[in-house]
């Protein structure tokens, strides 16, 4: 209960302080924080003065001046969420909020089949609609029906969710229509945006052959969409896979002060993965540098990242350290 009392007065504090200042808090806390805020801001319709005074006052704030606050807060979770975290993220985490709250969809229910009969569904409909239905999968079952498709269908597919910008209000109810003769539910209410990192989800989860495959057949059409999808499935956290070894390699061409920003937005587990590759010395003048940072941009903590990732890439192509895909078999 304490947990939900916290939550809900952190909720109301973030309401209170105006969008810059929300934003810059939530710039801090972990994505999964963020969203449980978030939808603790969404269920505030109305805060009465003296909670809202009440929550002050354990912030050592001045409450004399402040009103009671009578929220309409979607469009304010949207701004600060847009400031926070950048207008893709903030789309894709506010949808989560706001599905959170919802029944089953639709969209829901081809989650809970197997892929195959998801793929028997919707195998005969245009490939754009195969596309909007996908990126409103879960990622894992998604690639699943991708590899249960035709190899030239899948190859169509996975482009059009790389360039997928969204579904207008009438495209979308049609489709829904469709989905819920199908389903006999409620079908679709509302249109995720698909995109790069979308579709690089999915491919990243297919077996490796199927995952060459559909890339080489996107670098023929468009190199650079191809480059990005390549980008976007290689992330930070992939770094995780690398052996000891390879870790040390990666150590030796990095920055000190890159490799301090990016473990501070880095799982806990990723920066105990580097730490134990270092000497006791060094992880230890590191995890103080670390603890002494003061708050840092998402934007600079994903810049380092990636630059390190580059700088892994680069190691890779040159045979000195081997870079694991996820779901990858590995050696025994």
């Amino acid at each position: 209960m304490s947990n939900e009392v916290g939550t809900r007065k952190s909720a109301i504090l973030l309401m209170a302080v105006g969008e810059d200042r929300a934003a810059a808090a939530l710039n801090l806390l972990p994505t999964a924080m963020v969203q449980e805020l978030g939808l603790a801001m969404s269920k505030l319709s109305q805060v009465s003065r003296s909670e809202l005074a009440s929550v002050l006052r354990e912030f050592r704030e001045e409450t004399e001046q402040l009103s009671a606050l009578h929220l309409g807060s979607s469009d304010y979770i949207r701004a600060v969420l847009k400031k926070a975290l950048g207008e893709d993220r903030a789309s894709d985490l506010l949808e989560d909020i706001l599905r959170a709250e919802e029944p089953d969809s639709g969209i829901g229910r081809l989650n809970q089949l197997e892929a195959s009969e998801v793929a028997e569904l919707i195998r005969d409909e245009h490939p754009q609609i195969l596309a909007t239905l996908l990126v409103h999968l879960d990622r894992a079952k998604a690639a699943e029906v991708l590899e249960k498709l035709p190899t030239r269908l899948r190859h169509d597919v996975v482009v059009r969710v790389a360039t997928f910008g969204g579904v207008q209000p009438a495209a979308l109810k049609e489709l829904t229509d469709v989905l819920t003769e199908m389903l006999s539910g409620e079908g679709l209410k509302r249109s995720r945006l698909g995109g790069v990192r979308t579709a690089a989800e999915m491919v990243n989860l297919m077996n490796s052959a199927n995952e060459e495959e559909t890339i080489a057949h996107v670098r023929e059409l468009d190199d650079t969409l191809a480059q990005r999808i390549v980008d976007e499935m290689f992330v930070f956290e992939n770094l995780l896979g690398l052996e000891d070894r390879s870790i040390q390699r990666l150590l030796k061409e990095v920055e000190s002060d890159s490799l301090i920003i990016a473990l501070k937005g880095a799982p806990i587990e990723l920066r105990d993965k580097f730490l134990k590759n270092m000497s006791n010395r060094a992880a230890e003048t590191l995890r103080e540098d670390i603890e002494l940072r003061g708050p840092v941009r998402v934007s600079q903590v994903e810049a380092e990242q990636k630059t390190i990732l580059q700088a892994a890439r680069r190691l890779a192509e040159a045979g000195e350290i081997v870079i694991s895909s996820p779901g990858a078999d590995e050696f025994v």
